[in-house]
């Protein structure tokens, strides 16, 4: 990723919370003194079908928020790989949900990370916290947001209603910050490794 601009697609089921995910990190981006666009996609397939958003966040004034080529792709389902994977420029990231995106043939000029987000999720007792597991692997990724930003990016997001929901929201975002943190993604040009326990 470039050190001066971020364009993230992120895509996935409607009801995996996709745009509640792209608001924390363009809150995120703003926190970090970043200028930032965030689009939501709106219309028919939002509810079972492939919901997304775009989200830039830039060192500089953003001349357009549209996201053509992003990247990264953050897909939280299999037809948001099959969506938007080609789109990706080279050398770029898909960052996906191993839980329910089967390891396959990808391209081979780009980055691949796996968070198994729903499994996290799920020993967390909350399924629907999954886009906060993928929220947490970014955020350690990220050239331009840091935790902190996301931290307080949190609460400034979540409904006066539903604070209840603050203490596993975060706790997700640092287990899938941690998750990251616990191994050593050895990029090379096209693929990646995964060392455990370094």
């Amino acid at each position: 990723m470039s050190a001066e601009v971020e364009r993230i697609i992120l895509a996935g089921f409607g009801g995996q919370g996709i745009l509640f995910l792209g608001k924390i990190l363009a809150e995120a981006g703003m926190r970090n003194g970043k200028h930032v666009s965030w689009i939501p996609s709106y219309g028919p397939e939002m509810r079972g079908g492939t919901a997304n958003c775009t989200v830039i966040i830039s060192e500089h004034p953003i001349a357009s928020p549209l996201v053509t080529v992003p990247d990264t792709v953050i897909a939280m389902n299999r037809p948001s790989v099959a969506k938007f994977n080609v789109r990706i420029k080279a050398g770029g990231m898909l960052m996906y949900n191993s839980s329910l995106i089967e390891r396959q043939e990808f391209r081979d000029d780009i980055r691949l990370v796996e968070i198994p987000a729903s499994e996290i999720a799920d020993e967390l007792g909350n399924a629907r916290v999954a886009n906060l597991v993928m929220a947490g692997a970014y955020a350690k990724f990220s050239k331009l947001i840091d935790y902190e930003g996301m931290v307080k990016a949190l609460p400034q997001l979540i409904p006066a209603s539903k604070k209840e929901l603050a203490e596993i929201n975060l706790a997700a975002f640092e287990r899938g910050y941690q998750y990251v943190k616990e191994k050593k993604y050895m990029f090379g040009r096209y693929v990646y490794s995964v060392f455990k326990g370094i």
